[in-house]
């Protein structure tokens, strides 16, 4: 066993603290990944303070984590040591299931996380990115292009692909009009992405505070929710809503954006439920749905098509130890777009 140093919660209450722990020994399909970079996710937070219920603790959160690769078992083909590797929400997959299903694996049963969770025998705890290294299995690791910044690049692995999968399976491209609900760490990856993608992209925002941002960033509308005549004026005009909110906001409200056969999808995941009307969907055969990151395939697809189009993530770099800080940040959504801890100050 290794050791390996981090900051972890050890409560719900507590702030997260310096953290010393064990990674479990590499095998001959593993490779050793010394992280540079973790980026900070809300499903972070959430986690950390238990708001889910199912935390275990002592956790070190992190799932959009850059690094180079340090060592590699006797059986790994995909990397060698000194490449560029990231990991991203989960390190295991379809472990009760009979065969992996690399199309859809986030959705089969036996998913393990990067943190928070267990490695397939039960019982060794998964630990994330907040740390100096991690071991993992080279079938879930990433290549990163090498044209990307390390450190932008990060975020790619949780945000960047929340937003291109949805756009990929629900088709975003040239003559179709994608709206993205909110302009935050998803939504602004959701407005890079589907810019290049060819769609006429429009950010529904809360306010006009960020707009400028947006349309330098690819949107080319950009309108206040909080202003009543914006749901009258797009009233049936989109393909795609691409919700990356978890606020409880109407959705019966943002279901009227859509055109006959539209979509709705919920990346953001409200606190308490949210009424659907039957007259919001049936009038226009709409869809209200749901999307939750992707493959191992398609976010090794994701980081290849922002290596093309030169697609990162907007960030703050911190240190270690203003990850607390950056919490409270994340809460009152006081960052543009992305926190990235810069592990070197660990």
């Amino acid at each position: 066993m290794a050791q390996a140093r981090g900051y972890a919660a050890t409560d719900a209450s507590k702030p997260l603290q310096p953290y010393t722990f064990e990674r479990r020994e590499p095998n001959d399909d593993d490779i050793v990944i010394d992280i540079k970079f973790s980026g900070i996710c809300h499903s972070d937070i959430h986690q950390a303070r238990n708001e889910w219920g199912n935390s275990n603790y002592p956790m070190v959160p992190g799932h959009e984590i850059a690094g180079i690769v340090t060592a590699v078992g006797s059986k790994v083909t995909k990397f060698k040591v000194g490449d560029r590797a990231g990991v991203g929400c989960f390190v295991n997959s379809c472990t009760q299931c009979a065969t992996r299903d690399v199309d859809i694996e986030q959705y089969m049963p036996g998913l393990v996380g990067t943190y928070n969770a267990f490695e397939a025998d039960g019982v060794t705890p998964t630990y994330g990115g907040y740390s100096d290294s991690i071991v993992v299995k080279e079938g879930y690791a990433l290549s990163i292009p090498e044209n990307l910044a390390l450190d932008a690049a990060a975020p790619l692995l949780c945000a960047g692909i929340t937003l291109y999968s949805p756009l990929m399976h629900w088709k975003a491209g040239p003559g179709k009009k994608v709206a993205i609900v909110g302009m935050g760490g998803l939504g602004h990856m959701g407005v890079k992405i589907a810019h290049a993608m060819g769609a006429d992209v429009t950010v529904l925002s809360q306010s006009l505070s960020k707009k400028e941002d947006g349309l330098k960033l690819g949107a080319d509308h950009y309108y206040a929710t909080s202003d009543a005549e914006t749901f009258k004026a797009l009233a049936g005009t989109f393909d795609l809503i691409l919700c990356t909110v978890s606020a409880e906001i109407d959705w019966n409200a943002y279901l009227g954006l859509l055109k006959v056969d539209g979509s709705l999808v919920l990346l953001g995941i409200p606190e308490n439920a949210v009424p659907v009307h039957a007259f919001s969907l049936v009038p226009g055969r709409k869809s209200i749905s749901g999307s939750m990151i992707g493959s191992i395939k398609e976010t090794q697809e994701m980081l290849d098509f922002c290596g093309k189009h030169n697609i990162v993530s907007e960030i703050e770099l911190i240190r270690m130890d203003q990850v607390n800080e950056a919490y409270e940040r994340v809460i009152k959504s006081d960052v543009r777009y992305r926190f990235v801890i810069d592990m070197a100050t660990l």
